[in-house]
């Protein structure tokens, strides 16, 4: 097969559980404005003319995954996840190198966030292609911080300060981001995120202004809210 580069491919992580969801099903699975929450995910990123294709991470026990028959005409490439997140994520990485190079821009977005717009994606990528790192999605904290004892009382306030909350996507190149992570691992360093690996090897990743409806799906409570930015989204196009 042929390697194509740059270009700019989508990873899913999507072989998650979502226990706190106390559903009978994984969240990315669950009912959500008239589709699948994944569909939603999926959905962006097919109809943005910018991506080149995506690569879904699912559990090797996924039923579900026939259900969603998303119109692509990019390709959309399926590969077995791993037992956390990060496992997932360079197993979709050595998947995609089949077919993309190790220059190539790679976006890792969560599954269970539906909400991200295509001008989100657009920023993130003129903001980022030519960046020598790569960069994410975030938005500045505004709410004020407190760090709790195991008591669950408060200990100290935090200086919010320059304090970012981590969105996805998260672009980096996929030589880079296969090697990070391929490091943090052999390392036994807790990788919490994409940009987190990268971190661990010595480079800084930039931040760039997302929005604050991109939100993760994690207890019940965020589909409601889910629903009301897609609908109200819908009502002003």
């Amino acid at each position: 097969m042929s390697i194509t580069t740059p270009g700019f491919w989508v990873v899913i992580p999507a072989a998650g559980t979502g226990k706190r969801m106390r559903a009978d099903r994984p969240k990315q699975y669950l009912p959500l404005a008239g589709r699948l929450v994944l569909e939603h995910t999926l959905s962006a990123f097919i109809e943005s003319p910018l991506i080149s294709g995506i690569v879904v991470a699912l559990d090797a026990d996924d039923n579900y995954w026939p259900q969603i028959k998303p119109a692509s005409t990019k390709p959309l490439i399926t590969v077995a996840g791993g037992e956390e997140r990060c496992h997932s994520v360079l197993n979709a990485l050595q998947k995609l190198a089949e077919r993309a190079g190790r220059d190539a821009w790679v976006l890792v977005h969560d599954a269970a966030r539906p909400c991200i717009t295509h001008e989100d994606i657009e920023r993130l990528i003129a903001e980022l292609e030519d960046d020598a790192v790569g960069g994410i999605l975030a938005i500045a904290v505004h709410d004020t911080l407190k760090k709790g004892t195991v008591e669950h009382r408060i200990a100290t306030t935090v200086d919010r300060s320059g304090l970012w909350r981590a969105l996805t996507p998260q672009m980096f190149r996929l030589g880079t981001l296969t090697d990070a992570l391929q490091t943090s691992l052999a390392d036994g360093y807790v990788v919490t995120d994409e940009a987190s690996a990268i971190e661990h090897v010595g480079l800084s990743p930039r931040l760039v202004l997302g929005r604050a409806d991109n939100i993760k799906i994690t207890q019940p409570e965020d589909l409601s809210l889910a629903e009301y930015y897609l609908r109200n989204r819908l009502e002003n196009t």
